[in-house]
Formats: structure tokens, sequence, C-alpha cells
């Protein structure tokens, strides 16, 4: 069973070359990886069937679209309500994700907004979603670390060089 999960040394030569190249054909892959095309069409529906791989989707920065402020809401919830507290805030467009918590808080938002008065809206619209008892927002100052997971690729590849 491998280390980190799902995926083996081959899938994290396949996800490497997928994150250098996106649209990227099976037969490309298979030139850039020493894969057989088939091997490489096997290996991205496993991918895909396992959840490894989302969805492709390219990622848009919302500041273009008009939506420049980002702020996550640390928002608590009367429990029996969290289901539908979370069918409620997938119908805020101005909400771009949310994580299920333990601690301090039952959700993680993260939210855009045009300005701080429509941040302010926003924030107003979570907490008046019935089940949600309270909400504390904090606005992004500035991204430090985008999101990634090529050095945990790399982990996986580089690892499984290592075994005989």
């Amino acid at each position: 069973m491998p280390r980190f999960g799902l995926a083996d040394a081959i899938d994290a030569r396949l996800l490497l070359a997928l994150k250098g190249a996106p649209r990227a054909t099976a037969l490309a892959l298979a030139e850039h990886t020493g894969l057989s095309r088939n091997t490489v069409q096997a290996r991205i529906a496993k991918l895909e069937q396992s959840a490894t791989l989302y969805s492709f989707e390219r990622r848009v920065n919302p500041a273009a679209l008009g939506y420049p402020i980002h702020a996550f809401v640390f928002t608590n919830v009367r429990q029996r309500r969290l289901d539908s507290v979370a069918d409620a805030l997938s119908e805020v467009p101005e909400v771009v994700e949310v994580h299920g918590l333990s601690g301090v808080a039952d959700l993680l938002i993260h939210v855009v907004a045009r300005n701080v008065e429509d941040l302010y809206r926003v924030a107003g619209d979570i907490l008046a979603i019935r089940g949600v008892k309270r909400t504390t927002t904090g606005l992004v100052m500035r991204d430090m670390v985008p999101y990634r997971v090529t050095p945990l690729i790399e982990a996986l590849a580089a690892d499984r060089q290592d075994e005989p």
C-alpha cells in the first residue's frame, strides 16, 4: 500500500506531467513519462474515479471578475442545521469554498467581495442563514503561500524511487 494514500510513484510522475501540461493528450503524457498510452489512460481514469484528480477547472482570479477582496468567515452552526446551512451557503455566489472544521468553529467559509461594504453585506447574508449562531470574519491582507500540491507529488515520486 502506498505510504501517501492511493497514488504511487507512477501516478506521481503522471501528475507532475499533468501539472506541467494540463491539456496534454494521453499520447503526449505517455511520451513525456515513458509510460504506454494505455497505462496513462488507465491511470488517469483511476485517479479521477478515486477523487485523487479533481475535474479540470481553470482557477480564475476573482479580482478579474470584480471581486478583489478575499476573506475567511469562521462560522459556528447549530449542529442539527449543518447540512441546511451548507446548502444555503452553496446558493451565495460570493462563497467560493466551505470547509467543515473541528475546534473553534464549525465552518471555514472563503468569500470574495467587490469592496469592504460588499464584504459587510456578504458576512451579514451568512449570519442571516437559519442555523448560523455566530461568525468571525478575517480579511485576507495578502497571499503568503498559494495553493499547491507539487511538493507533495514530488515527495511521493522521490520516495518511491528509493524502493527496490
